[in-house]
């Protein structure tokens, strides 16, 4: 068995703790707009009543109901406040749930250890409740996280938002994708994205097809121009579409018109969206099965008369199709497995030559000549020998 290595577990395992540290961080950051909004109108509303009440200007019922309208936005603020709260809370549960969740790798001593057996189980419904929602079964993944209590090592609410996202982008709508640009304003810009002005440009676009020229103009100069400076080749492209209609067939314009640019616009915001929160494409279940996959393919996986029963790679109906882009692994040290059983060739299970040649296990051929009256058949060619006719091999 290799050496135990919790830390080689844990590559792979970044978005785990990322998703709800960034959803803390979006809490956060929606509290600091309340604050800043709501105490900035409190602040110069009494500022207000105090100027007028050292000019002896004061209008005692006008002056009540702007107090009335200050408690109220407080009110509001304060229920604002309290919702954030309880999200953060709830954020900072499910990140204490998930480190200690990793944490337990370290606490275990080998692969053999029972303990590391539950952990890899639960490891293993978590990605499959994320492989599920990443192809939109909520429910599936949903019942699957209630059924083996991982509710908090799963991120459905993460996906449902990102998939109202999506959905308003396939109804040809900006509105949603932008209002989420505008949240993450600070880490898109870390990351050089262009996607606040992918979605400024289909808006003009869009205005440009309903042939509402003026409208698109002004867009133009209030949301295209602030892009000038990285964007001014699609900027002046884009005006081109003043002179021509959505049905021209004149490049680059018909391309502008594509319908498709607003499925491309939701890979981008897929993108960007994984991007901020560290999630890979393809999924970890499929990263996991991929490594998985690469040190076990070989060259024999893929002839018939080489293929292992118990290798995943050789069954190329099923995940020998995953694996087919694959590298084949580096195998410093040869394992020596039989064709018909699938088992290890050691000092407790030797390989047996044929008198044609052929190398199957011990155990094979033993089982064979039990079932045959001493005599064993090759898988292979379909020659008939006896039990007694077949050779030790030594490895060396």
């Amino acid at each position: 068995m290799d050496k135990y290595n919790p830390e080689g577990q844990l590559v792979i395992e970044q978005a785990f703790l990322k998703v709800p540290y960034e959803q803390v961080r979006k809490s956060y950051r929606q509290s600091q707009k309340y604050l800043e909004k709501d105490l900035g109108f409190v602040n110069h509303t009494v500022a207000d009543l105090v100027k007028q009440a050292k000019r002896n200007m004061t209008d005692g019922p006008a002056s009540h109901q702007v107090l009335e309208n200050v408690l109220s936005r407080l009110n509001t603020l304060k229920r604002k406040l309290s919702e954030t709260k309880a999200d953060e809370t709830a954020c900072i549960q499910r990140s204490k749930l998930r480190a200690a969740h990793l944490n337990q790798l370290f606490n275990i001593t080998s692969y053999d250890d029972p303990a590391y057996a539950k952990w890899s189980e639960t490891r293993l419904n978590r990605m499959l409740a994320d492989y599920m929602l990443r192809k939109g079964y909520y429910d599936s993944a949903e019942r699957l996280a209630s059924e083996q209590h991982i509710e908090s090592f799963v991120d459905v609410d993460f996906f449902r938002e990102a998939l109202a996202i999506e959905d308003s982008l396939s109804q040809k709508s900006c509105t949603k994708c932008l209002q989420w640009c505008s949240d993450n304003k600070v880490a898109l810009r870390k990351i050089k994205s262009s996607l606040e002005f992918d979605l400024h440009l289909q808006e003009f676009i869009e205005q440009a097809r309903a042939g509402q020229a003026r409208n698109a103009i002004q867009y133009a100069k209030k949301y295209l121009v602030a892009w000038s400076e990285t964007h001014a080749r699609e900027i002046e492209q884009a005006m081109g579409l003043m002179a021509f209609r959505a049905d021209t067939h004149c490049y680059p314009y018909k391309k502008l018109y594509d319908p498709e640019r607003w499925q491309e616009l939701i890979c981008h915001f897929r993108e960007d969206n994984f991007a901020l929160h560290s999630l890979t494409e393809p999924s970890p279940l499929l990263l996991t099965l991929q490594t998985g996959l690469s040190a076990l393919k070989s060259t024999h996986c893929y002839h018939d008369e080489d293929r292992n029963i118990n290798c995943p790679v050789c069954q190329k109906d099923t995940l020998g199709r995953l694996a087919r882009a694959l590298p084949y692994s580096h195998q410093v040290n040869s394992n020596l497995v039989c064709r018909v059983t699938g088992q290890l060739m050691n000092e407790d299970n030797p390989p047996m030559k044929l008198p044609n040649g052929r190398v199957y296990s011990l155990q094979a051929l033993q089982q064979m000549a039990l079932e045959n009256n001493g005599e064993v058949r090759c898988p292979v060619t379909g020659q008939t020998f006896d039990f007694t006719d077949a050779k030790k091999l030594f490895i060396s």
